[in-house]
């Protein structure tokens, strides 16, 4: 049976795809790496990796190893989290993901107060669209995410909690020609559309309220690069109110009047807590639940 030890191995070299690469990655000599993923080849009786002058590429024995090392090790991970995590939160790891817009406004003011509550926990977060986070959770690489839930309702490994709700918004910058009035859906069409990538049913109703298959422009996850892509264009954005709200309020960012034909405005977002169903949470990941659930809460109760 393989060790951890050799499966961490294995992983570094199918991520870096060299060997020298791979062996800095573990800090480990090149031969001694390469004795390592000969000793696991070995013990699986199957050939890994073919070897080639510009590195190695990955058999099919391979990428199917690799699937399932990826997840025992996050297992591994998880086990050790939870056990020093059970007496207190002093040490540990938390991994989480977030979609574009809960990513933009709703986890940095969790996280801020989670790593003041909790200085010595380490928290990796990754900021993704739904579908990659959906298969990262799945992989056990995270232990819960925040997102767009839409395409997601019908997955049995899921357990979802839908978060509040926020109306969808069309910005500008103060000054924007199409400000002051209700613009048409030609007007709109007449500037540049930005904004993240959207879920099917989101995305099908936009192309039909502007008349083209592709509505979205300049289409990008990075919310900050976005807005400030806005405020020094004549670029149109979408997005949900929370995650603009303060802007506007600085008087740095402008709403826009949907088109009065529109109907994409009245769908607002989707976020929800997702997590694995047959999984119970960490004491650091129940902790950060709790604390977004109020942070969710006063939001909603603020605006």
């Amino acid at each position: 049976m393989s060790d951890l030890r050799q499966l961490r191995h294995f992983v570094a070299l199918a991520e870096h795809g060299h060997f020298a690469r791979a062996a800095d990655a573990v800090n480990l000599s090149q031969p001694a790496l390469s004795r390592s993923i000969q000793a696991l080849e070995g013990q699986l009786s199957c050939q890994l990796v073919d070897r080639n002058p510009r590195g190695v590429t990955l058999t099919a024995h391979g990428r199917l190893v690799l699937e399932h090392a990826r997840r025992l090790l996050a297992g591994d991970r998880a086990l050790k989290n939870a056990v020093l995590q059970l007496a207190d939160l002093e040490t540990g790891e938390l991994r989480l993901g977030a979609g574009p817009f809960p990513g933009a406004r709703l986890m940095p003011q969790v996280l801020a107060r989670y790593s003041s509550a909790h200085p010595k926990v380490s928290v990796l977060l990754s900021i993704e669209n739904w579908s990659e986070l959906h298969q990262r959770l799945l992989d056990d690489e995270l232990e819960l995410f925040i997102a767009d839930y839409r395409e997601l309702e019908g997955d049995s490994r899921l357990d979802i909690l839908p978060l509040r709700v926020h109306r969808g918004v069309l910005f500008c910058r103060p000054g924007h020609p199409l400000l002051g009035s209700v613009p048409s859906v030609e007007r709109v069409l007449d500037y540049p559309l930005a904004g993240p990538r959207l879920p099917r049913d989101a995305h099908e109703g936009l192309a039909r309220t502007l008349g083209r298959e592709q509505p979205l422009s300049v289409q990008c996850d990075d919310v900050l690069m976005l807005k400030e892509l806005v405020k020094g264009s004549d670029v149109l954005c979408l997005a949900t109110w929370d995650v603009v709200a303060a802007d506007v309020q600085a008087g740095s960012l402008a709403v826009l009047p949907w088109p009065s034909s529109g109907d994409v405005a009245g769908r607002g977002s989707a976020y929800a807590l997702v997590r694995h169903a047959s999984r119970s949470l960490s004491p650091a990941a129940s902790q950060f639940v709790e604390l977004l659930l109020e942070e969710d809460a006063t939001f909603s109760a603020a605006s």
